[in-house]
Formats: C-alpha cells, sequence, structure tokens
C-alpha cells in the first residue's frame, strides 16, 4: 500500500515523514528524487545547461537552484520546458524506488503530487494541512526566503482547501510536536491495518 504525503510549502511534510520514518515506515521523497537527477555531471543537468546556459551551473559543478527558481517562476514557458524534461524522469525513478520498498506501507512524499500525474501512483492521500499564516512564516524562516517569494509559490501550489477536498486524510499541523505525534501514530496504527488488509 502506497500513502501519497502532499502539502504546501512550510505545512510541515518533512516533519510528518521523519516521524514515519522513526516508526519503521519507508519514505520516498520526490524532492529529493529531482535533487537526484540533477546532481553535477547528470544527463539532466546537461540538458538544463545546453537549454538555460552554463551560468545556472556553480563552480562545483553543481545546478544554482535558486536562479533556476527564479527564471521558472517568471517564465511560464522555461517552466513547463523543465517540467517536460524532469517529471517523467522524476516518475521513472519515484516507481523504481517504491517497487523496492519493504516497509508493511510505503510513503511518498511529494509537494506536487496532487498538481501531476504522481497521484496515480498512491493508493491513499494523506494532507498536511495549516493555516497560510503559518505556512508564510515558517517557509521564510527556514529558507530565508522573502514573504513574497513564499506568496508566488503557495500560488503555484493547489489551494488549500481544494488538497483539503481531495484527501483521505489531513494532519492538522498547528499545534506543537506533541500533537503531530499523535496524529502521526494514530493513522500510523489505522495504516497497518488496512495495509494487511491490502496484501
Amino acid at each position: 500500500m502506497i500513502i501519497g504525503l502532499t502539502g504546501g510549502i512550510g505545512s510541515g511534510k518533512s516533519e510528518v515523514s521523519r516521524r514515519f520514518q522513526a516508526l519503521g515506515i519507508e519514505v520516498v521523497d520526490a524532492d529529493e528524487a529531482s535533487r537526484e537527477l540533477v546532481k553535477a555531471g547528470s544527463p539532466a543537468l546537461t540538458a538544463i545547461a545546453a537549454h538555460f546556459g552554463d551560468r545556472l551551473i556553480k563552480g562545483d559543478g553543481s545546478l544554482d537552484r535558486a536562479q533556476l527558481r527564479t527564471i521558472i517562476f517568471n517564465d511560464p514557458a522555461a517552466k513547463t520546458w523543465l517540467e517536460n524534461l524532469l517529471h517523467p524522469l522524476i516518475r521513472t525513478h519515484i516507481i523504481q524506488q517504491l517497487n523496492a520498498s519493504n516497509s508493511p506501507y510505503t510513503i511518498l512524499a511529494s509537494p506536487l503530487l496532487l498538481e501531476t500525474s504522481q497521484y496515480e501512483l498512491v493508493d491513499r492521500v494523506l494532507v498536511v494541512d495549516t493555516t497560510e499564516d503559518l505556512q508564510l512564516a515558517r517557509a521564510s524562516a527556514r529558507d530565508s526566503n522573502k514573504r513574497e517569494q513564499i506568496s508566488a509559490i503557495m500560488k503555484t501550489q493547489l489551494p488549500r482547501s481544494e488538497r483539503c477536498a481531495r484527501a483521505d486524510d489531513i494532519i492538522l499541523n498547528d499545534g506543537d510536536l506533541a500533537g503531530l505525534d499523535r496524529q502521526v501514530a494514530q493513522l500510523h496504527t489505522s495504516y497497518l491495518a488496512v495495509a494487511q488488509q491490502h496484501d
């Protein structure tokens, strides 16, 4: 059984993922897959440099992610080109990792689960939800991004109401970490029960 874990920027997806991992559940992370696919010397990074120019390659050969993010947020055609290159590669990589998982159920953590076809890979959708004010505060503190940039990223993601409407399960992450622990533990118990029937 595969659980798709998603949520808006700053909602706390990583905190929730870590808690499932601590319970022995394998987490396949779409963000990690995308980073892996554009590491120094990779075919995808070579294609990106050929398309956007070598200015996107840092001195150590790695991708200047901040500069690429700025380009694609200001140029819809550039964003589409990049998605057409990376999304099929990410999907293939994710499927390989999901197939290799040995835990009772597996989490696919993806910020774009519902915005891409990745939701087709999962049996249930778990949304980590919080208020937009908290999203802004957490994301700006974590990434030292300007609030305007965080707001721009939030606008490219599904509206909170639509994301929650498509969820099978919701973790409300607007309190303390103990509350988060409780919600994860409850879901873990129910997922284990469903996974046994799923087999």
